[in-house]
């Protein structure tokens, strides 16, 4: 967008004005982007910790009735809110594992007890079978931060 014209004025007095308002704008700018940019911060770490609940709530309702659980937080929500792995059991050999949510080729709006039906037990894969995984928890693992460039 192109930077607005302010037209000179001819007489000392009105060009202070314009002076001494432009300036003004200028720093109102800076003052609004940052409360702006501090507001974001708050709301983001709300969101963070809302979706952390969520979560939790959803491995406490799923340790008390047993079964996946409807509805159940996002794969987005579970990443946000800390808990970037779920773990799984075979119904066939009762093997355990943990499953990263990040690398899953599914879309990270997809909620993670539709994950029930799509996620097989790799060991009896091998023995020709496909028995389905039973879910147990979301696992709270720290999020590795980017590397710096």
């Amino acid at each position: 967008m192109a930077p607005k014209h302010h037209p000179t004025p001819l007489s000392g007095g009105d060009r202070k004005a314009l002076t001494k308002e432009l300036g003004r704008a200028r720093a109102m700018t800076t003052i609004l982007a940052g409360q702006a940019a501090e507001a974001r911060a708050k709301g983001e770490a709300l969101i963070r910790q809302a979706d952390k609940l969520l979560c939790e709530s959803w491995n406490e309702r799923l340790w008390a009735d047993g079964g996946p659980i409807d509805p159940s937080p996002t794969v987005d929500q579970a990443i946000n809110g800390g808990f970037a792995s779920l773990e799984i059991e075979c119904s066939r050999c009762k093997t355990r594992r943990d499953v990263d949510l990040a690398v899953l080729r599914h879309p990270p709006t997809t909620f993670v007890h539709d994950l029930a039906g799509r996620l097989r037990c790799s060991k009896c894969a091998k023995a020709g079978r496909r028995p389905s995984a039973t879910l147990l928890q979301l696992i709270s693992r720290p999020r590795l931060a980017a590397p710096e460039t």
